[in-house]
């Protein structure tokens, strides 16, 4: 199942909190892209990070955002949304 991931900023972390960690970072995320379990990774215009993950569920969800080292360092946190097909178009084929 698709799960979106939104970043969520913790209050009172600066841009340098960051700095010590982003290598492993990029490197973690890595990993699980080629894992599957990220599936795309996106900024929004403040910097905000989105990630498309490939889980089992929420819980599933959680345990992959747990293993980033800025989640892992309280850095930042994810919003974890459920996505689920559009059903709509059905309504087209009506009999």
């Amino acid at each position: 199942m698709k799960i979106l991931a939104i970043e969520k900023e913790i209050p009172g972390v600066t841009d340098s909190d960051y700095n010590p960690y982003l290598e492993a970072e990029a490197r973690k995320a890595w990993e699980l892209q080629q894992q599957g379990l990220i599936r795309e990774m996106y900024f929004t215009d403040d910097d905000c990070a989105i990630l498309v993950l490939e889980a089992d569920n929420k819980v599933h969800a959680r345990q992959i955002i747990n293993q980033l080292p800025l989640v892992q360092n309280k850095l930042i946190d994810f919003e974890l949304l459920t996505l689920k097909a559009y059903p709509g178009f059905a309504r087209l084929f009506k009999q």
